[in-house]
């Protein structure tokens, strides 16, 4: 499929607007991003009667829980995504850093130069404060963003992108760095920018992202699976162990972030496992076990889907684990590279268990949910990578920059150089 030529010079639009963004003041930027939390907290009301709408709409056609969840907007958690644009204003300029200072011979000077990607697409599932969160951070970087909302938030995106561009006018930043897509057929066609696009960025269910990776040629930042694992040691403190599973479950299950399994070890399993259980069965969490759990807690049966399965919800696999290698093992084996924990308070344990473990977030006694960047202090983030090369984990400022080099002689020419010629000096300034 070819893009609409509508879509085309949207895209285009866009670019050039960030293009301008990207050449102006560090001061310019943090002033739209106060211009635009302002707005936001005034339109606060009309926000969340738009969402509620939403909301409604979406119930009475049977959406899911998890996505439910993900949809709906309280005012606190509106409050908060407004929020992180002050934290967002405090950061260092991520555009201008030089990384490297470098005379090659005298009078040839290279500089490696931080700078913007270009300008982003960002694909999402409900979430609509998620397009607050993408917007701040492109704004700060000196992107351009191209956003398209599910159908379920269609109205919340909607405002809020009416808002921001209208507080963007009032500021020296282009509204047209900001545009909203609407249809599901200008996802198709989004996909075929390879020219206007530098980014794709989809968050949202492991089959829609999957669906993104695979139908696109541009570069894609995201993670498919959020399976995250909590594993109890023989020497965990009891509190810890249910005070960490309890938040990790059930502060907000629809996150990626959540656990879907836990793992406790044989030693600790049958003096812990009654506790934990009835703390999490409190909280309204669906147990399902192996084998040996089910002798020590009344659950149903796990069986080798639920290993693999992201939940989203209140429901929690439990298998217990011979030994520390096997827990290894077992997040090896069906684990996404998201975030994994321990508890223990065995020093070398914890030690073996962060170095050996292989995902973006490796914890030690303390929740998987903490992976996000408005937690890490990023001020936010556009989604959370699992990819080997950065960025990797929550993506914030920091992965939505790229660098160029500069290179300044006086007339220098590589003829000059090599055998019988002249030298590189290489000398760091």
């Amino acid at each position: 499929m070819n893009a609409s030529p509508d879509l085309i010079a949207l895209a285009q639009n866009t670019r050039q607007a960030a293009l301008v963004l990207a050449q102006t003041a560090h001061e310019e930027r943090n002033q739209a991003l106060e211009i635009v939390a302002k707005g936001l907290t005034e339109a606060i009301p009309e926000i969340l009667a738009a969402n509620r709408t939403d909301c409604e709409e979406a119930e009475a056609e049977g959406i899911s829980k998890p996505l439910y969840e993900r949809l709906k907007l309280s005012e606190s958690k509106l409050k908060a995504t407004i929020s992180g644009l002050d934290d967002l204003r405090r950061l260092p300029d991520p555009l201008g850093a030089v990384t490297l200072h470098r005379e090659l011979d005298q009078g040839l000077i290279l500089q490696r130069i931080s700078c913007p990607l270009g300008v982003l697409g960002v694909i999402f599932e409900a979430r609509p404060e998620a397009l607050i969160q993408i917007v701040a951070l492109a704004l700060k970087s000196g992107n351009g963003a191209i956003l398209k909302g599910g159908k379920e938030a269609r109205r919340s995106c909607q405002i809020l992108t009416a808002v921001i561009k209208n507080s963007l006018g009032a500021t020296a930043v282009s509204p047209e760095v900001v545009q909203l897509l609407t249809t599901r057929e200008e996802i198709r066609e989004l996909l075929t920018l390879e020219r206007e696009l530098d980014l794709i960025i989809p968050r949202g269910s492991n089959e829609f992202v999957r669906y993104i990776q695979t139908h696109t040629q541009i570069p894609v930042l995201g993670h498919a699976d959020g399976i995250c694992h909590l594993y109890i040691d023989a020497e965990a403190d009891p509190h810890k162990a249910v005070t960490i599973a309890v938040d990790a479950k059930t502060q907000y299950p629809a996150a990626c972030n959540a656990i879907e399994t836990l793992l406790i070890h044989r030693e600790a399993a049958p003096a812990l496992l009654p506790a934990l259980a009835q703390a999490l069965e409190t909280k309204g969490v669906l147990l399902k076990g192996d084998e040996e759990t089910q002798r020590l807690i009344a659950c149903e049966a796990a069986t080798e889907a639920d290993w693999s399965a992201e939940y989203s919800d209140l429901i929690l696999s439990i298998k217990v684990a011979e030994s520390l290698e096997a827990a290894l093992t077992h997040i090896q084996t069906y684990g996404s590279k998201h975030t994994e924990a321990i508890v223990t308070e065995n020093p070398e344990t914890a030690r073996r268990f962060l170095n050996q473990v292989d995902a973006a977030g490796v914890y030690h006694n303390c929740s998987t949910r903490f992976a996000d960047g408005f937690r890490y202090g990023f001020g936010a983030e556009v989604g959370i990578s699992t990819q080997k090369m950065p960025p990797r984990g929550p993506v914030g400022l920091d992965g939505l920059v790229t660098y160029k080099y500069q290179l300044t002689g006086q007339g220098h020419i590589v003829a000059d150089y090599g055998a019988g010629g002249k030298s590189f000096t290489h000398r760091d300034l």
